[in-house]
């Protein structure tokens, strides 16, 4: 009995697909914008503004030692910095909009799974006459 042929493997497809790099972008867009009040871009380069103030009152005895972040974002920079307070405060964010972050992401998981299926012809005919005949390893 001659020996079988080895299927052959097929390759994985490796380019790289931009409605899901446009999903995922999304998805970290609602979590930093619900935890730390900033875009993904906004907590990578972001300043460092979350410091130590001393407030003085008349009927108080002593300085007091107060947070400072006028915009109440939190940075890259703040969490190394300043760890404690940054995670008191994202903890306290997150607890506060976790409800608004799910319903946004349901949506989103939602609005891009039926897009897709509704423009999937249209998706397909650029995916095919654009960035295929240019080689780049990109897709729709």
């Amino acid at each position: 009995m001659p020996p079988r042929k080895k299927k052959s493997r097929r390759r994985r497809d490796t380019s790289i697909k931009l409605l899901n790099v446009l999903e995922a972008y999304t998805y970290a867009n609602i979590l930093t914008q619900g935890i730390m009040s900033t875009s993904p871009w906004g907590f990578i380069t972001g300043e460092q503004d979350l410091v130590h103030n001393t407030v003085s009152d008349s009927w108080r005895t002593g300085d007091d030692l107060v947070w400072s972040n006028p915009d109440n974002a939190i940075s890259l920079k703040d969490l190394a910095k300043e760890p404690g307070e940054a995670l008191s405060r994202m903890t306290t964010s997150f607890g506060a909009n976790i409800g608004d972050m799910a319903i946004q992401g349901v949506f989103v998981g939602a609005t891009f799974k039926i897009g897709r299926r509704l423009l999937r012809k249209q998706i397909n005919t650029v995916n095919r006459s654009i960035f295929k005949p240019l080689g780049m390893g990109v897709k729709l």
